[in-house]
Protein backbone atom coordinates (compact mmCIF):
# COMPACT_ATOMS: atom_id res chain seq x y z
CA UNK A 1 0.00 0.00 0.00
CA UNK A 2 0.96 3.93 -0.96
CA UNK A 3 2.39 5.56 2.91
CA UNK A 4 1.37 9.12 2.36
CA UNK A 5 3.95 10.21 2.43
CA UNK A 6 4.67 8.80 -1.04
CA UNK A 7 0.94 9.15 -2.13
CA UNK A 8 1.60 13.10 -1.96
CA UNK A 9 4.61 12.48 -4.28
CA UNK A 10 3.27 10.84 -6.72
CA UNK A 11 0.56 14.12 -6.87
CA UNK A 12 3.43 16.16 -7.01
CA UNK A 13 5.36 14.68 -9.39
CA UNK A 14 2.96 13.46 -12.15
CA UNK A 15 2.09 15.24 -15.47
CA UNK A 16 -1.73 14.01 -15.11
CA UNK A 17 -3.62 17.42 -13.96
CA UNK A 18 -7.17 16.10 -12.98
CA UNK A 19 -7.60 18.45 -9.80
CA UNK A 20 -8.24 16.03 -6.87
CA UNK A 21 -7.65 18.71 -4.30
CA UNK A 22 -8.82 22.14 -5.42
CA UNK A 23 -7.34 23.65 -2.30
CA UNK A 24 -4.21 21.73 -2.24
CA UNK A 25 -3.81 21.47 1.62
CA UNK A 26 -2.37 18.81 3.22
CA UNK A 27 -4.85 18.08 5.96
CA UNK A 28 -7.50 17.84 2.96
CA UNK A 29 -5.33 15.48 1.13
CA UNK A 30 -5.22 13.35 4.50
CA UNK A 31 -8.73 13.36 5.26
CA UNK A 32 -9.98 12.26 2.26
CA UNK A 33 -7.35 9.48 1.96
CA UNK A 34 -7.92 7.86 5.16
CA UNK A 35 -12.15 8.22 4.68
CA UNK A 36 -11.74 6.54 1.01
CA UNK A 37 -8.80 4.20 1.92
CA UNK A 38 -11.14 3.16 4.93
CA UNK A 39 -14.64 3.18 2.98
CA UNK A 40 -13.87 2.60 -0.60
CA UNK A 41 -10.82 0.47 -0.54
CA UNK A 42 -8.51 2.82 -1.49
CA UNK A 43 -5.46 1.17 -0.72
CA UNK A 44 -6.34 -1.96 -2.09
CA UNK A 45 -7.31 -0.31 -5.82
CA UNK A 46 -4.66 1.33 -5.50
CA UNK A 47 -1.94 -1.83 -5.61
CA UNK A 48 -4.70 -3.58 -7.88
CA UNK A 49 -4.60 -0.99 -10.28
CA UNK A 50 -1.62 0.40 -12.52
CA UNK A 51 -3.07 3.79 -13.08
CA UNK A 52 -2.40 7.23 -11.89
CA UNK A 53 -2.41 7.94 -8.42
CA UNK A 54 -4.77 11.01 -9.02
CA UNK A 55 -7.06 8.63 -10.95
CA UNK A 56 -7.73 6.20 -8.68
CA UNK A 57 -8.24 8.58 -6.36
CA UNK A 58 -10.95 10.51 -8.34
CA UNK A 59 -12.75 7.96 -9.12
CA UNK A 60 -13.04 7.26 -5.27
CA UNK A 61 -14.56 10.70 -4.66
CA UNK A 62 -17.14 10.50 -7.77
CA UNK A 63 -18.27 7.11 -6.12
CA UNK A 64 -18.31 8.51 -2.46
CA UNK A 65 -20.12 11.38 -4.06
CA UNK A 66 -22.68 9.62 -5.70
CA UNK A 67 -23.61 7.54 -2.91
CA UNK A 68 -24.18 10.73 -0.85
CA UNK A 69 -26.20 12.51 -2.97
CA UNK A 70 -23.25 15.51 -3.54
CA UNK A 71 -22.44 16.47 -6.48
CA UNK A 72 -20.23 14.30 -8.13
CA UNK A 73 -16.94 16.04 -9.52
CA UNK A 74 -14.54 13.82 -8.32
CA UNK A 75 -12.75 16.89 -6.25
CA UNK A 76 -12.72 17.34 -2.56
CA UNK A 77 -14.40 20.11 -2.55
CA UNK A 78 -15.92 21.57 0.79
CA UNK A 79 -19.36 19.86 0.64
CA UNK A 80 -17.35 16.72 -0.03
CA UNK A 81 -14.67 17.33 2.81
CA UNK A 82 -17.80 18.88 5.59
CA UNK A 83 -19.45 15.37 4.53
CA UNK A 84 -16.57 13.00 5.21
CA UNK A 85 -16.16 14.56 8.88
CA UNK A 86 -19.89 13.63 9.96
CA UNK A 87 -20.33 10.66 12.38
CA UNK A 88 -21.09 7.73 10.83
CA UNK A 89 -21.14 3.73 10.64
CA UNK A 90 -18.06 2.15 10.67
CA UNK A 91 -19.15 -0.42 7.89
CA UNK A 92 -17.49 0.15 4.31
CA UNK A 93 -19.26 1.81 1.49
CA UNK A 94 -18.44 -1.07 -1.25
CA UNK A 95 -17.84 -4.31 -1.52
CA UNK A 96 -18.45 -7.00 -0.39
CA UNK A 97 -21.64 -5.16 0.78
CA UNK A 98 -22.78 -4.31 -2.48
CA UNK A 99 -26.11 -5.52 -2.59
CA UNK A 100 -25.85 -8.26 -5.50
CA UNK A 101 -27.41 -11.38 -7.11
CA UNK A 102 -25.78 -13.66 -4.39
CA UNK A 103 -26.00 -11.01 -1.54
CA UNK A 104 -25.10 -13.03 1.80
CA UNK A 105 -28.13 -13.66 3.74
CA UNK A 106 -29.20 -16.03 6.41
CA UNK A 107 -30.98 -19.25 5.47
CA UNK A 108 -33.22 -19.51 8.19
CA UNK A 109 -35.64 -17.45 9.17
CA UNK A 110 -35.37 -17.54 13.57
CA UNK A 111 -32.64 -16.41 14.52
CA UNK A 112 -30.54 -16.09 18.12
CA UNK A 113 -28.50 -13.45 19.65
CA UNK A 114 -26.48 -12.81 23.02
CA UNK A 115 -25.25 -9.76 24.60
CA UNK A 116 -21.65 -10.07 26.06
CA UNK A 117 -21.35 -7.08 27.52
CA UNK A 118 -22.56 -3.83 28.55
CA UNK A 119 -22.03 0.26 28.29
CA UNK A 120 -21.28 1.93 31.58
CA UNK A 121 -23.88 4.74 30.41
CA UNK A 122 -26.85 3.09 30.65
CA UNK A 123 -29.02 0.76 32.41
CA UNK A 124 -28.86 -3.10 31.24
CA UNK A 125 -32.37 -2.90 31.35
CA UNK A 126 -32.56 0.13 28.65
CA UNK A 127 -29.69 -1.33 26.65
CA UNK A 128 -31.67 -4.93 26.38
CA UNK A 129 -35.01 -2.90 25.26
CA UNK A 130 -32.97 -0.70 22.62
CA UNK A 131 -31.55 -4.10 21.20
CA UNK A 132 -34.97 -5.38 21.64
CA UNK A 133 -37.01 -2.92 19.70
CA UNK A 134 -34.14 -2.71 17.23
CA UNK A 135 -34.93 -6.28 16.18
CA UNK A 136 -38.78 -5.22 15.84
CA UNK A 137 -37.90 -2.59 13.05
CA UNK A 138 -37.04 -5.69 11.38
CA UNK A 139 -39.42 -8.41 12.06
CA UNK A 140 -42.24 -6.08 11.55
CA UNK A 141 -41.67 -6.11 7.96
CA UNK A 142 -40.18 -9.57 7.17
CA UNK A 143 -40.70 -13.42 8.16
CA UNK A 144 -37.38 -12.99 10.50
CA UNK A 145 -38.12 -13.65 14.09
CA UNK A 146 -35.65 -13.15 16.62
CA UNK A 147 -34.87 -14.79 20.28
CA UNK A 148 -32.22 -14.12 23.00
CA UNK A 149 -30.11 -16.51 24.45
CA UNK A 150 -28.00 -17.28 27.85
CA UNK A 151 -26.63 -20.08 27.62
CA UNK A 152 -24.54 -20.16 23.92
CA UNK A 153 -23.47 -17.41 21.41
CA UNK A 154 -26.01 -16.70 19.76
CA UNK A 155 -26.07 -16.15 15.92
CA UNK A 156 -25.30 -12.57 16.64
CA UNK A 157 -23.56 -11.22 19.44
CA UNK A 158 -23.55 -7.98 20.41
CA UNK A 159 -20.52 -6.38 22.12
CA UNK A 160 -18.77 -2.94 23.83
CA UNK A 161 -14.86 -3.06 23.01
CA UNK A 162 -12.48 -0.49 22.93
CA UNK A 163 -9.50 0.34 20.62
CA UNK A 164 -8.20 -2.53 18.51
CA UNK A 165 -10.28 -6.04 18.97
CA UNK A 166 -9.13 -8.47 16.80
CA UNK A 167 -10.95 -7.81 13.98
CA UNK A 168 -9.23 -5.46 11.71
CA UNK A 169 -11.69 -2.61 12.59
CA UNK A 170 -10.05 -0.88 15.57
CA UNK A 171 -12.37 1.59 17.56
CA UNK A 172 -10.07 5.09 18.38
CA UNK A 173 -12.74 7.03 20.51
CA UNK A 174 -13.81 9.46 17.88
CA UNK A 175 -17.30 10.37 16.50
CA UNK A 176 -16.19 9.50 12.96
CA UNK A 177 -16.45 5.61 13.92
CA UNK A 178 -18.76 4.59 17.05
CA UNK A 179 -20.05 1.47 15.51
CA UNK A 180 -20.20 -1.69 12.90
CA UNK A 181 -21.36 -5.27 11.71
CA UNK A 182 -20.85 -8.29 10.28
CA UNK A 183 -22.73 -9.08 7.21
CA UNK A 184 -24.81 -13.21 7.93
CA UNK A 185 -22.13 -16.27 8.28
CA UNK A 186 -20.46 -18.35 10.92
CA UNK A 187 -17.44 -16.65 13.22
CA UNK A 188 -18.34 -12.91 13.12
CA UNK A 189 -20.90 -12.74 11.01
CA UNK A 190 -23.79 -11.15 12.00
CA UNK A 191 -22.19 -9.78 15.11
CA UNK A 192 -22.62 -6.23 15.93
CA UNK A 193 -19.25 -4.19 18.11
CA UNK A 194 -20.13 -0.89 19.51
CA UNK A 195 -17.05 1.25 20.99
CA UNK A 196 -16.80 1.22 24.58
CA UNK A 197 -15.90 4.80 24.77
CA UNK A 198 -18.54 6.69 23.30
CA UNK A 199 -21.18 8.15 25.66
CA UNK A 200 -24.22 5.82 24.18
CA UNK A 201 -27.66 7.51 25.44
CA UNK A 202 -31.20 6.64 24.88
CA UNK A 203 -32.09 10.09 23.98
CA UNK A 204 -31.25 12.70 21.30
CA UNK A 205 -27.99 13.20 23.13
CA UNK A 206 -24.83 11.84 21.77
CA UNK A 207 -25.28 8.38 20.23
CA UNK A 208 -28.79 6.71 20.39
CA UNK A 209 -28.21 3.22 21.11
CA UNK A 210 -31.86 2.18 19.77
CA UNK A 211 -30.87 3.92 16.09
CA UNK A 212 -27.34 2.92 16.11
CA UNK A 213 -28.23 -0.60 16.66
CA UNK A 214 -30.74 -0.91 14.07
CA UNK A 215 -28.99 0.28 11.49
CA UNK A 216 -26.33 -1.74 12.50
CA UNK A 217 -28.77 -5.00 12.20
CA UNK A 218 -29.29 -3.82 8.78
CA UNK A 219 -25.56 -4.75 7.82
CA UNK A 220 -26.42 -8.33 10.56
CA UNK A 221 -29.24 -8.78 7.85
CA UNK A 222 -27.17 -8.67 4.80
CA UNK A 223 -28.20 -4.82 3.84
CA UNK A 224 -25.23 -2.30 2.64
CA UNK A 225 -25.43 1.47 2.88
CA UNK A 226 -27.99 3.25 0.89
CA UNK A 227 -28.47 6.23 -0.74
CA UNK A 228 -31.31 7.50 0.77
CA UNK A 229 -30.67 10.10 2.89
CA UNK A 230 -33.71 9.19 4.73
CA UNK A 231 -33.28 5.86 5.27
CA UNK A 232 -31.89 3.98 8.31
CA UNK A 233 -28.99 2.72 6.43
CA UNK A 234 -27.57 5.58 5.03
CA UNK A 235 -23.97 5.91 6.07
CA UNK A 236 -23.97 9.09 8.27
CA UNK A 237 -25.84 9.21 11.42
CA UNK A 238 -28.78 11.06 11.04
CA UNK A 239 -30.85 10.32 14.42
CA UNK A 240 -32.80 13.32 15.42
CA UNK A 241 -35.77 14.33 18.09
CA UNK A 242 -37.93 12.60 16.22
CA UNK A 243 -40.45 9.48 16.28
CA UNK A 244 -39.03 6.48 14.25
CA UNK A 245 -40.60 5.30 11.02
CA UNK A 246 -38.88 2.57 8.66
CA UNK A 247 -38.36 4.35 5.13
CA UNK A 248 -39.18 2.82 1.93
CA UNK A 249 -36.19 1.86 0.40
CA UNK A 250 -35.16 -0.03 3.84
CA UNK A 251 -38.37 -2.14 3.76
CA UNK A 252 -37.96 -2.57 -0.17
CA UNK A 253 -34.16 -3.92 0.53
CA UNK A 254 -34.84 -6.39 3.53
CA UNK A 255 -38.03 -7.63 1.84
CA UNK A 256 -36.07 -8.35 -1.05
CA UNK A 257 -33.54 -10.52 0.90
CA UNK A 258 -35.60 -12.15 3.07
CA UNK A 259 -39.86 -11.43 1.86
CA UNK A 260 -42.51 -9.21 3.52
CA UNK A 261 -43.84 -10.22 6.88
CA UNK A 262 -46.85 -12.80 7.04
CA UNK A 263 -48.83 -10.89 9.49
CA UNK A 264 -47.79 -7.06 8.70
CA UNK A 265 -48.51 -4.42 10.97
CA UNK A 266 -48.88 -0.83 10.11
CA UNK A 267 -46.11 1.47 9.92
CA UNK A 268 -46.09 3.97 13.18
CA UNK A 269 -46.20 7.42 12.47
CA UNK A 270 -48.96 10.02 12.88
CA UNK A 271 -50.64 10.99 9.66
CA UNK A 272 -49.56 14.32 8.34
CA UNK A 273 -52.90 17.44 9.21
CA UNK A 274 -52.92 19.65 5.48
CA UNK A 275 -55.03 21.82 7.34
CA UNK A 276 -52.33 22.38 9.91
CA UNK A 277 -50.67 26.48 9.55
CA UNK A 278 -47.19 26.04 7.23
CA UNK A 279 -47.44 22.52 6.60
CA UNK A 280 -45.28 22.34 3.60
CA UNK A 281 -44.86 19.67 1.16
CA UNK A 282 -42.12 17.37 -0.65
CA UNK A 283 -43.48 16.99 -3.84
CA UNK A 284 -46.88 17.54 -5.93
CA UNK A 285 -48.55 16.36 -9.29
CA UNK A 286 -51.57 16.06 -11.24
CA UNK A 287 -52.90 12.76 -11.89
CA UNK A 288 -56.06 11.89 -14.52
CA UNK A 289 -57.46 15.41 -13.27
CA UNK A 290 -56.91 15.27 -9.57
CA UNK A 291 -54.23 16.88 -7.72
CA UNK A 292 -51.79 14.90 -5.35
CA UNK A 293 -49.48 16.08 -2.65
CA UNK A 294 -47.14 14.42 -1.02
CA UNK A 295 -45.76 14.16 2.12
CA UNK A 296 -43.13 11.57 4.18
CA UNK A 297 -44.86 8.43 3.94
CA UNK A 298 -48.32 9.68 2.92
CA UNK A 299 -50.20 10.99 -0.36
CA UNK A 300 -53.22 13.32 -0.27
CA UNK A 301 -55.16 12.95 -3.43
CA UNK A 302 -58.04 16.03 -4.00
CA UNK A 303 -60.99 14.86 -6.07
CA UNK A 304 -63.22 17.64 -6.76
CA UNK A 305 -66.56 15.88 -6.19
CA UNK A 306 -65.15 15.00 -2.85
CA UNK A 307 -64.99 17.23 0.50
CA UNK A 308 -62.31 16.50 1.98
CA UNK A 309 -58.94 14.31 0.20
CA UNK A 310 -58.36 11.16 0.24
CA UNK A 311 -55.35 10.09 2.73
CA UNK A 312 -53.77 6.85 2.58
CA UNK A 313 -49.41 5.47 2.53
CA UNK A 314 -47.69 6.20 -0.30
CA UNK A 315 -47.08 1.98 0.18
CA UNK A 316 -50.34 0.82 -0.72
CA UNK A 317 -50.47 2.12 -4.02
CA UNK A 318 -46.63 2.44 -5.09
CA UNK A 319 -45.24 0.05 -3.17
CA UNK A 320 -41.60 -0.19 -5.14
CA UNK A 321 -41.16 3.72 -4.68
CA UNK A 322 -38.95 5.11 -2.29
CA UNK A 323 -39.90 7.20 0.27
CA UNK A 324 -40.02 11.13 0.68
CA UNK A 325 -39.50 12.24 -3.01
CA UNK A 326 -38.17 15.46 -4.19
CA UNK A 327 -40.22 16.07 -7.25
CA UNK A 328 -42.98 14.44 -9.30
CA UNK A 329 -44.77 15.54 -12.28
CA UNK A 330 -47.28 13.68 -15.19
CA UNK A 331 -46.46 12.92 -18.61
CA UNK A 332 -50.11 12.56 -19.63
CA UNK A 333 -49.06 12.06 -23.19
CA UNK A 334 -47.97 8.18 -22.36
CA UNK A 335 -50.00 7.73 -19.44
CA UNK A 336 -47.40 8.17 -16.91
CA UNK A 337 -46.44 9.34 -13.47
CA UNK A 338 -42.60 10.12 -13.02
CA UNK A 339 -40.87 10.59 -9.35
CA UNK A 340 -37.79 12.27 -8.46
CA UNK A 341 -35.47 11.54 -5.30
CA UNK A 342 -31.83 12.23 -5.44
CA UNK A 343 -30.26 12.12 -9.33
CA UNK A 344 -32.41 9.44 -9.60
CA UNK A 345 -36.01 9.30 -11.31
CA UNK A 346 -39.14 6.34 -11.17
CA UNK A 347 -41.93 6.22 -14.34
CA UNK A 348 -45.02 5.00 -12.97
CA UNK A 349 -48.41 3.53 -14.81
CA UNK A 350 -50.70 2.92 -12.65
CA UNK A 351 -49.81 0.84 -9.68
CA UNK A 352 -46.45 -0.50 -11.42
CA UNK A 353 -43.03 1.04 -12.33
CA UNK A 354 -41.75 0.34 -15.31
CA UNK A 355 -39.12 -2.07 -15.95
CA UNK A 356 -36.27 -0.49 -16.30
CA UNK A 357 -36.24 2.61 -13.85
CA UNK A 358 -35.13 4.03 -11.78
CA UNK A 359 -32.79 5.65 -13.83
CA UNK A 360 -30.48 8.23 -13.14
CA UNK A 361 -31.88 11.79 -14.47
CA UNK A 362 -28.53 12.35 -16.34
CA UNK A 363 -28.90 10.05 -19.11
CA UNK A 364 -32.94 9.97 -19.14
CA UNK A 365 -33.06 13.49 -19.60
CA UNK A 366 -29.48 15.04 -20.36
CA UNK A 367 -28.93 17.09 -17.17
CA UNK A 368 -25.17 17.89 -16.83
CA UNK A 369 -23.67 15.59 -14.29
CA UNK A 370 -23.55 18.83 -11.85
CA UNK A 371 -27.40 18.56 -11.23
CA UNK A 372 -27.75 16.20 -8.53
CA UNK A 373 -31.38 16.35 -7.59
CA UNK A 374 -34.41 18.32 -9.06
CA UNK A 375 -36.99 20.40 -7.06
CA UNK A 376 -40.00 20.42 -8.79
CA UNK A 377 -41.22 19.35 -12.54
CA UNK A 378 -44.45 20.28 -14.59
CA UNK A 379 -45.24 19.03 -17.73
CA UNK A 380 -47.15 21.83 -20.00
CA UNK A 381 -50.14 19.45 -21.38
CA UNK A 382 -50.50 21.75 -24.69
CA UNK A 383 -46.96 22.04 -25.57
CA UNK A 384 -45.59 18.89 -24.17
CA UNK A 385 -42.42 20.70 -22.63
CA UNK A 386 -41.30 19.68 -19.36
CA UNK A 387 -40.41 22.27 -17.34
CA UNK A 388 -37.46 20.99 -14.09
CA UNK A 389 -37.04 23.59 -11.41
CA UNK A 390 -33.08 23.40 -9.82
CA UNK A 391 -32.19 26.08 -7.12
CA UNK A 392 -33.28 29.60 -9.29
CA UNK A 393 -32.91 27.99 -12.52
CA UNK A 394 -35.32 25.70 -14.59
CA UNK A 395 -34.44 23.59 -17.63
CA UNK A 396 -37.02 23.18 -20.64
CA UNK A 397 -37.63 19.22 -21.94
CA UNK A 398 -39.31 17.90 -25.09
CA UNK A 399 -41.48 14.64 -24.29
CA UNK A 400 -41.62 14.41 -27.97
CA UNK A 401 -38.45 15.01 -29.02
CA UNK A 402 -36.97 12.99 -25.79
CA UNK A 403 -34.11 15.80 -25.43
CA UNK A 404 -33.38 18.85 -23.79
CA UNK A 405 -34.37 22.21 -25.55
CA UNK A 406 -31.24 23.97 -26.16
CA UNK A 407 -30.32 27.61 -24.07
CA UNK A 408 -31.12 26.16 -20.88
CA UNK A 409 -30.54 26.45 -17.81
CA UNK A 410 -32.22 30.13 -17.33
CA UNK A 411 -33.46 32.12 -14.48
CA UNK A 412 -36.78 30.99 -13.59
CA UNK A 413 -37.68 34.99 -12.42
CA UNK A 414 -36.90 36.31 -16.11
CA UNK A 415 -39.56 34.11 -17.65
CA UNK A 416 -42.12 33.54 -14.67
CA UNK A 417 -42.14 37.19 -13.51
CA UNK A 418 -43.11 36.95 -9.55
CA UNK A 419 -41.53 33.70 -8.95
CA UNK A 420 -38.65 34.96 -7.26
CA UNK A 421 -37.80 32.42 -4.69
CA UNK A 422 -36.43 28.97 -5.48
CA UNK A 423 -39.51 26.58 -6.80
CA UNK A 424 -40.47 24.02 -4.05
CA UNK A 425 -43.26 22.45 -5.76
CA UNK A 426 -45.00 23.21 -9.14
CA UNK A 427 -48.49 21.41 -11.18
CA UNK A 428 -50.39 22.76 -13.71
CA UNK A 429 -54.43 23.10 -13.40
CA UNK A 430 -56.47 24.53 -16.67
CA UNK A 431 -54.72 27.19 -17.69
CA UNK A 432 -52.33 28.08 -14.68
CA UNK A 433 -49.24 26.67 -13.02
CA UNK A 434 -49.22 26.72 -9.36
CA UNK A 435 -45.85 27.04 -7.91
CA UNK A 436 -45.35 26.94 -4.13
CA UNK A 437 -42.31 28.39 -1.82
CA UNK A 438 -42.96 26.76 1.29
CA UNK A 439 -46.32 27.09 2.42
CA UNK A 440 -47.38 30.01 0.51
CA UNK A 441 -48.81 29.40 -3.80
CA UNK A 442 -48.68 31.49 -6.30
CA UNK A 443 -50.47 31.23 -9.39
CA UNK A 444 -49.45 32.13 -12.66
CA UNK A 445 -51.56 32.27 -15.73
CA UNK A 446 -50.22 31.21 -18.56
CA UNK A 447 -51.54 33.44 -21.23
CA UNK A 448 -50.91 36.80 -19.84
CA UNK A 449 -47.76 35.34 -18.11
CA UNK A 450 -48.53 36.95 -14.99
CA UNK A 451 -49.08 35.62 -11.25
CA UNK A 452 -52.90 36.43 -10.60
CA UNK A 453 -53.41 35.04 -6.88
CA UNK A 454 -51.20 34.20 -4.21
CA UNK A 455 -52.29 32.04 -0.69
CA UNK A 456 -51.43 28.96 0.75
CA UNK A 457 -51.52 25.41 0.23
CA UNK A 458 -54.36 24.70 2.44
CA UNK A 459 -56.87 26.19 -0.35
CA UNK A 460 -56.86 22.85 -1.84
CA UNK A 461 -58.06 21.22 1.22
CA UNK A 462 -61.42 22.71 2.06
CA UNK A 463 -59.93 24.06 5.58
Amino acid sequence: MHSLPLLLLLWGSSSYSLPVFQDGRRQNVETAWKYLEKYYNLGKDMQAKNVNAKEVMAEKLREMQQLFGLKVTGNSDPETLRAMRKPRCGVPDVAPYAITHNNPRWTKTHLTYSILNYTPYLPRAVVEDAIERAFRVWSDVTPLTFERVFDEEGDIVFSFHRGDHGDSKPFDGSIYHFAHAFLPGPGLGGNVHYDLDQKWTDNNENFNLFYVTAHELGHSLGLSHSNDEEALMFPSYTWGNKDFVLNQDDINRIQALYGPSPNPIQPTGSTPNPCNSGLTFDAMTTYRGDVIFFKDRFYFRVISFLPEPLINPIDLIWPNLPGKFDAAYEASMVDELRFFKGNKVWAVREKSVLRGFPRDIHSFFGFPSDVTHIDAAVCEEKTGKTYFFVDHMYWRYDENTRSMDPGYPRLTAEDFPGINDKVDDVFQKGGNFYFFHQSIQHRFNLHTRRIDDSGDSRTWFNC
